[in-house]
C-alpha cells in the first residue's frame, strides 16, 4: 500500500469533550517513553486530572531494538474525576516504531479503532528488511480499522537535535499537551522539574523539543481533546507505590532501611537513597538478600523497628531470617513487592502470587501480620501502621505490595504529618527485678521488649527454642508454651481491626471479594454492575492475617460469593477439572476454610492489571450461573 499523507489537515476539527481517554507511549528501551509519559501523567494530574498510569517495562535490562518484547513506556489513564486503576483498553498510542505495537495488539490492549500516530521513518529505511516490516505492519494495522496516523517524528526532531533519539520522547510530549489541551506552560514547568538536576542549557532543549512538538500537532492533526478536570481542595502529590512506600518509612520513624537490589522493588530504596540521610535515615544495600533481612533483624534488636524491601525471589531467600525475628519476637517490617513467578518469573509483570508464602512459608510455624495496601496512597499509611504493630506486638509485618503498584503513579491527598506516627521513645529505664525477657501474658501472649543496655535486662538471644528467660529449653511444655504466646499475639491483633467496608449495598445477588491492587478495577466493575440493575457489592481485605472481623456475616448476606485475584485458579469449565481436583485461588482457599463458606473464584496470570470490563463480564456469567 502507497502510504498517503493523513496528517494533513482539510480543516480544523473542534476539541471533542470527554469524560476520559487512555493513551501509551511505547518506544524500545532507552527511547523515553516512559519518561514521557510519567511527565504526562503528571501535568495532567496538575491540572486537575485524575489519573493512574501503569509502566510497560520489558523483561529484559537491554532487549533487541525494534522487537516485540522490547516494548517500553506508560499507559495513562485521564479523566475528569479521580481514577481508581489503569481502565480497558487504550484509546490512542503513540508509537515509535511499529514492531513495539505487534505485542500491545496481540494482548488486545488497544481498542478496535485506536488512533495510533506511529514514527514514519521506518518506511524509506535503508535496509529493505525493515522498511518491508514496516510497510507489512502498517497495512496490517490499518486492514485491522486502526485509525494510523504516520508521523515524522524524527525527521521534526532533527531541525533542534543532532541526536533525535535524545529527544523524541519531549517531542512526543508536545504532540500529547496539544492533542489532550494541557497547558504549555505547565509542561514547560513538568520539563524544568524532570530535569532539574540537569544542566540549564538540557533544559532548555528539551522545552525546545517540547515547543516544536506543540507547534507541528496544530498545523498537522485534525483532532483534538478536552477531558475537563475537577478541581480538588486539598493540595496533592503525584507520586508511584515505591515511592509511597519509601515515603512512609520516613513518616513512621524507622531510621534503617536494608535491602538488596531486586526487579520491582528497587526503586524504593533509590528513593530513599536520594532523601533519608535528610532525616537521619539509613539505607544499607547489603550484598545479597539474607544479609539484608539479617542486618535489619540485627538493628532493630539494638532498639529500632526497621525494614527490609525485596520481592518473591529475594523473600524466599529472606525466609530463614524471618523465622528468627519471629523466635526472638523482634519488630521487623518486611515489604514483599510482588512479581510473576515462580523462579525468575516475569520480574517486570504483576502478579498476586505470593500470598501463600507470606502466611505459610517458613519452616515451622512461624506467625506472622499479612497486609495489602489496595491504592498509592495506601502504600504510604500501610507502612505506618505496620511499623506500629511489629512495635506494638514484638512481631514481623509483611506488606504485600505488587508491580502495578510499585510503578503506577496516582496523585492523592498530601499527607499531613502527625507525630502519632511516631515509635515512641525507646524505654531505657532498669528493668524490674524479677523481669524476664519472655514473660508473656497468658491472654494476649504478649511480652516486655528488651532493649540491649537496659540495667538488669542482660540476656541471651536465640533462635533455638527457649523459655521465659531466653534460655535454651527443648521441653516439650516449654516449647508449646511458647508457641501458644506466639500465635496469641494474632488473636489479640484481630480484636482490634474492624470490620472491611462493603463497597455497595450490604446484601445482594454476589459479593465479590479481592485484595490489594484490584479493589480499584473491582470496585469500578461493582459500580457500573449496579448502575445496570445488579445487586452486586464487593469488599476489598487490607489484613490477610489476621483476618478482620465480619467477614463470614458480610458473605452471609449474599447469594453468591467469588474471590477476583491475580493468582492461579483452575477453571471449572475445563474437561480434566472437577470439585475433587480443582485449585482454587489464594483467598477462596483461606475463606472456604475459614469460614466453610462456598467461595468460588476467578483469576488470571497475564501479568497485566485486571480490567474493570473484565470483572464485570466475569461477574455478569456469575449471576446467570
Amino acid at each position: 500500500m502507497t502510504a498517503k499523507n493523513p496528517m494533513k489537515k482539510s480543516g480544523k476539527s473542534a476539541t471533542l469533550t470527554l469524560k476520559e481517554h487512555i493513551v501509551e507511549i511505547i518506544s524500545d528501551s532507552g527511547e523515553g517513553a516512559q519518561r514521557c509519559g510519567q511527565s504526562l501523567g503528571s501535568i495532567a494530574a496538575r491540572m486537575g486530572n485524575g489519573i493512574w498510569t501503569t509502566e510497560i517495562i520489558p523483561a529484559e535490562i537491554r532487549p533487541p531494538a525494534r522487537s516485540v518484547a522490547g516494548a517500553s513506556g506508560n499507559r495513562i489513564r485521564i479523566g475528569s474525576s479521580y481514577i481508581t486503576n489503569g481502565g480497558d483498553q487504550t484509546d490512542l498510542v503513540v508509537a515509535f516504531n511499529e514492531q513495539v505495537l505487534l505485542g500491545r495488539v496481540r494482548d488486545r490492549e488497544l481498542k478496535p479503532g485506536c488512533i495510533i500516530i506511529l514514527e514514519s521513518m521506518w518506511r524509506k529505511h535503508p535496509d529493505l528488511n525493515i522498511s518491508t516490516a514496516y510497510s507489512e505492519t502498517y497495512d496490517r494495522l490499518v486492514a485491522a480499522g486502526y485509525n494510523v496516523r504516520e508521523t515524522p517524528m524524527e525527521q521534526e526532531c532533527q531541525l533542534l537535535n543532532a541526536d533525535p533519539k535524545r529527544g523524541k520522547n519531549m517531542f512526543a510530549l508536545g504532540m500529547l499537551c496539544y492533542i489532550y489541551s494541557f497547558d504549555l506552560q505547565m509542561a514547560r514547568e513538568q520539563i524544568a522539574l524532570t530535569f532539574g538536576k540537569k544542566a540549564q542549557s538540557v533544559i532548555d532543549a528539551n522545552v525546545k523539543l517540547l515547543e516544536a512538538g506543540h507547534k507541528w500537532a496544530v498545523a498537522n492533526l485534525d483532532f483534538s481533546f478536552s477531558i475537563p478536570a475537577t478541581p480538588t481542595q486539598q493540595p496533592q502529590i503525584v507520586t508511584n507505590g515505591n515511592t509511597a512506600l519509601a515515603l512512609g518509612v520516613m513518616a513512621s520513624g524507622m531510621e534503617l532501611c536494608s535491602m538488596y537490589p531486586i526487579t520491582p522493588a528497587t526503586s524504593a530504596s533509590h528513593y530513599l537513597s536520594d532523601v533519608f540521610e535528610k532525616v537521619g535515615g539509613i539505607v544499607h544495600q547489603a550484598e545479597d538478600e539474607i544479609a539484608a533481612c539479617a542486618f535489619a533483624i540485627g538493628a532493630s534488636y539494638a532498639s529500632k523497628c526497621t525494614i527490609t524491601i525485596t520481592s518473591g525471589p529475594g523473600y524466599s531467600l529472606k525466609q530463614e531470617a524471618i523465622g528468627l525475628a519471629v523466635m526472638a519476637e523482634i519488630p521487623l517490617v518486611v515489604v514483599n513487592v510482588q512479581r510473576g513467578g515462580p523462579s525468575t518469573g516475569q520480574p517486570t509483570k504483576i502478579e498476586q502470587g505470593d500470598l501463600m508464602c507470606a502466611i505459610f512459608g517458613s519452616h515451622g510455624d512461624a506467625p506472622k501480620v499479612v497486609m495489602a495496601p489496595a491504592t498509592i496512597e495506601d502504600c504510604f499509611y500501610s507502612i505506618i501502621t505496620a511499623r506500629k504493630i511489629a512495635e506494638a506486638f514484638n512481631m514481623v509485618v509483611v506488606v504485600l505490595s505488587d508491580a502495578s503498584l510499585s510503578s503506577s503513579q496516582q496523585p492523592f491527598n498530601r499527607p499531613q504529618f502527625n507525630e502519632s506516627w511516631l515509635a515512641p521513645p525507646i524505654d531505657q529505664s532498669p528493668v524490674p527485678e524479677g523481669a524476664r525477657p519472655y514473660d508473656w501474658d497468658a491472654t494476649t501472649g504478649l511480652a516486655r521488649r528488651f532493649i540491649p543496655g537496659q540495667p538488669g535486662g542482660m540476656h541471651t538471644v536465640t533462635g533455638l527454642a527457649h523459655d521465659r528467660d531466653s534460655h535454651v529449653a527443648y521441653d516439650p511444655d516449654i516449647n508449646q508454651e511458647s508457641l501458644r504466646a506466639r500465635s496469641l499475639k494474632l488473636a489479640a491483633l484481630q480484636k482490634t481491626l474492624t470490620a472491611p467496608e462493603v463497597h455497595g449495598e450490604a446484601k445482594g445477588d454476589l459479593l465479590l471479594i479481592g485484595w490489594g491492587s484490584t479493589k480499584g478495577a473491582i470496585d469500578e466493575a461493582v459500580d457500573a454492575l449496579r448502575a445496570e440493575g445488579e445487586k452486586v457489592s464487593a469488599i476489598n481485605l487490607r489484613f490477610l492475617q489476621p483476618m478482620q472481623p465480619g467477614i463470614k456475616e458480610i458473605m452471609q448476606r449474599f447469594k453468591k460469593v467469588m474471590t477476583i485475584e491475580i493468582n492461579w485458579s483452575d477453571n471449572p469449565d475445563e474437561e480434566i477439572i472437577d470439585e475433587a481436583n480443582r485449585r482454587y485461588s489464594s483467598l477462596a482457599i483461606l475463606l472456604r476454610s475459614r469460614y466453610l463458606v462456598d467461595v468460588d473464584c476467578w483469576s488470571e496470570v497475564r501479568g497485566q492489571p485486571v480490567k474493570p470490563s473484565t470483572i464485570r463480564r466475569i461477574a455478569l456469567a456469575k449471576l446467570k450461573k
